[in-house]
């Protein structure tokens, strides 16, 4: 028989998931060894007839209860037992009737099992995470009975998977429904963007001055904006906000960027983007010495605003003078012309310069130098300098004309003796767009570049006299009297005083390289060409057609830094790296002597002084370089260089490289220190011309590429 009290143990019917059901409170200790103790002769789980998978959750329900036959309960023991089948996940409904038998209480208990699992919804239905990973994630619970646990451990996974992806605001909720037929809805709190705004902010991180104003900053806020790639109405993503933050930091026009998430009041799951913005001085006045095998000792001064008007704009003007030559030169550019989509930037510069170009130097084999005019009728090979009376006439002459007028059938040199100087006035444009596709916040490989130019090109003399011609200083012969004619080159195209040079360029550059500054893995590779158009009859039609290509590859050969051989545990900190590059460029048409190629220098052959090694129509370059950290601030590089013009110095008007004994091809070993400053790397070097035992030091500013 049932005491009093026990016919009461089945609770009201049960809520509708088990996650919400609560066991009824216990009573204290003392309370429960007063209830009534029954003896439960059977224990019948009802309400899975026909159910697939009927033993399983039987046994589930079996499995979960103290009770037993055999055993003496109480209600407080019966509603534990309850709870304990709730627990279990597999149930939506649980209920327990006591029976009088004649052996005992026999406990029926009636179960009302989950649905099926067919599918899983998600609200909204656009949530970010793909439909394979929700496929993949509930794969194996479909077509079997939903477990209200494993759904709680399904979803912890979706949420992992937000997190993984930088969803950091997303929060994976519910179920909210669970349809008879076994559709089951998930609710997704994304985090929603409401929209992105700017506040100027001092480094004290506060809005308003000492004055108590609002800070007002020099920047325009759309020029802050676009770098932002989270736009409302998006789902927030931790992580392209940390790259829209380096993109910001990368336009070198912010000393800090602070983030605030605010939410939006009365519109739960969306946030403000709030950046707080400490914009740094962007106007500065520099100046420096260096040196430079080219421009020897010089000095530069520059004036530049990198934020002008507030647009990102970088104006700049800068002046250069060392004792090969000077340049003076205005720049602008736009990183970004706003509203464009592919990020296309604009670069125009104009400039004024002279230098000595180092086609017509050698670093032992003499110069070409200027001579004012030349005269030379057929037939003659030795050509006269008027300023010597060292000749058949035995007298000197004023000009070119009067020697001619007095021997005509004589050829006649106004030598001068200065070192050539080119001086350029002109200016060029430059748009150069990403392939991204009309993403700008995509990264991508590949550029092109469009640029037109214009110039003036001037051959003359340190004083700034025009020097149509120039003459190897090795085969003046006589005290300097004479010359052979083939010795006597023309300075410009068609001998003009003056070459006017318009050229459209067309090139495309791919880079993936690891890090910009000194890459261990990836490629580079750059191919253009520039078509020169003729406007007048001392303005030469060529084109000009140049590529390179530059490959990494990491190794770990040389251990001597502390971070190539790290202890158990600690990540590796080994820039090194087998780097190869190779480079070529060919010139075809009407080519002015001082726009052939130059091999050797330190950028090139480094055995070699700058432009030392050949002067040519084409030329080709490849280097073999092995770099290696030595400490932390100091790396080591072995490398191999080799250059050649492939035969073509005769095929420069006037043959320059030829007269000067320029080699045209060669090759070097060396080996060298890069030191990490503040300014850049700087590079020491020391290199072989070929084996012959000539070495050359050689002092630059960054890896040779």
């Amino acid at each position: 028989m049932v005491p009093p009290g026990m016919g009461a143990a089945p609770p009201s019917p049960a809520p509708a998931s088990p996650l919400n059901a609560e066991p009824a409170p216990s009573a204290p200790a003392a309370q429960a060894s007063q209830e009534p103790r029954v003896l439960v002769s059977e224990v019948v789980i009802e309400g899975l007839d026909g159910h697939p998978e009927r033993e399983r959750l039987e046994l589930a329900a079996y499995g979960a209860m103290n009770v037993t036959p055999g055993t003496e309960i109480t209600r407080s023991e019966l509603r534990t037992d309850l709870a304990a089948i709730y627990a279990t996940g597999w149930f939506a409904d649980v209920r327990i009737e006591p029976v009088d038998g004649p052996l005992g209480v026999r406990l029926k208990v009636q179960v009302v099992p989950n649905p099926v699992l067919t599918k899983i919804s998600l609200d909204p239905a656009d949530a970010e995470v793909p439909k394979q990973v929700v496929q993949d994630t509930f794969a194996a619970d479909l077509g079997r009975t939903l477990n209200l646990n494993t759904l709680q451990t399904r979803m912890q996974e979706l949420q992992k998977w937000y997190g993984d992806q930088g969803y950091s605001l997303a929060r994976v909720t519910g179920p909210s429904r669970i349809s008879p037929d076994g559709d089951v809805q998930l609710v997704i709190r994304q985090g929603i963007v409401e929209g992105v705004e700017v506040q100027f902010i001092n480094k004290e991180a506060s809005t308003t001055n000492d004055k108590g104003q609002p800070i007002r900053g020099k920047t325009k806020p759309w020029v802050i904006t676009r770098e932002i790639s989270l736009k409302p109405g998006q789902v927030f993503n931790r992580r392209n906000l940390e790259e829209d933050l380096k993109r910001l930091y990368g336009t070198g026009l912010f000393s800090d960027v602070k983030v605030t998430l605010r939410p939006v009041p009365d519109n739960p799951g969306r946030i403000t983007i709030v950046l707080g913005i400490v914009e740094q001085s962007t106007g500065s006045l520099s100046g420096g010495l260096g040196y430079s095998q080219s421009q020897g000792v010089f000095g530069q001064i520059q004036l530049q605003d990198s934020n002008m008007l507030g647009r990102a704009w970088d104006l700049s003007t800068s002046f250069t003078y060392g004792q090969f030559g000077g340049l003076v030169d205005l720049t602008f550019t736009d990183p970004w012309i706003k509203g464009d989509r592919y990020r296309t930037a604009f670069r125009a510069k104009a400039f004024l310069s002279r230098d000595v170009p180092q086609i017509f130097q050698s670093q032992n084999n003499g110069n070409i130098l200027t001579a004012g005019d030349f005269y030379q009728p057929s037939g003659t090979t030795l050509a006269y300098n008027i300023n010597n009376n060292n000749n058949p006439l035995g007298k000197t002459f004023g000009s070119i004309q009067d020697a001619i007028n007095a021997s005509g059938g004589l050829s006649w040199l106004d030598y001068v003796g200065n070192s050539v100087v080119i001086q350029r006035a002109g200016g060029n444009l430059q748009f150069v767009r990403p392939l991204n596709g009309g993403n700008p916040f995509k990264r991508a490989p590949w550029s092109i570049i469009l640029g037109l130019s214009g110039q003036e090109a001037t051959p003359m003399d340190f004083a700034g006299t025009s020097s149509r011609y120039g003459v190897s200083s090795n085969d003046f012969n006589n005290n300097g009297s004479q010359v052979p004619t083939g010795s006597v080159i023309c300075l410009a195209y068609n001998c003009a005083t003056h070459n006017q040079l318009f050229g459209v360029r067309i090139a495309a550059t791919m880079n993936n390289l690891n890090d910009p500054r000194n890459p261990t893995k990836g490629n580079f590779l750059s191919l253009g060409t520039e078509q020169f158009i003729s406007v007048g009859p001392d303005s030469p039609t060529f084109n000009r057609l140049r590529g390179s290509y530059t490959h990494y590859i990491p190794v770990n050969w040389l251990k001597l830094y502390k971070g190539c051989k790290p202890k158990a545990g600690e990540a590796a900190d080994c820039k090194q790296a087998l780097a190869f590059q190779v480079s070529a460029g060919s010139v075809i048409g009407d080519l002015p002597p001082y726009e052939a190629f130059c091999l050797g220098g330190g950028n090139s052959v480094r055995g070699y002084y700058d432009c030392d090694l050949g002067v040519g129509r084409n030329f080709g370059e490849a280097t073999i370089e092995y770099r290696f950290p030595i400490f932390s601030m100091i790396s080591g590089e072995l490398f191999v260089d080799g250059g050649t013009t492939f035969g073509s110095q005769a095929n420069v008007p006037g043959n320059p490289g030829g007269l000067l004994g320029k080699p045209g091809e060669g090759f070097s070993v060396g080996t060298g220190l890069i030191v990490t400053t503040p300014v850049g790397p700087l590079r020491l070097e020391v290199a072989s011309q070929d084996f012959t035992g000539n070495w050359r030091f050689n002092l630059g500013v960054g890896w040779k590429f």
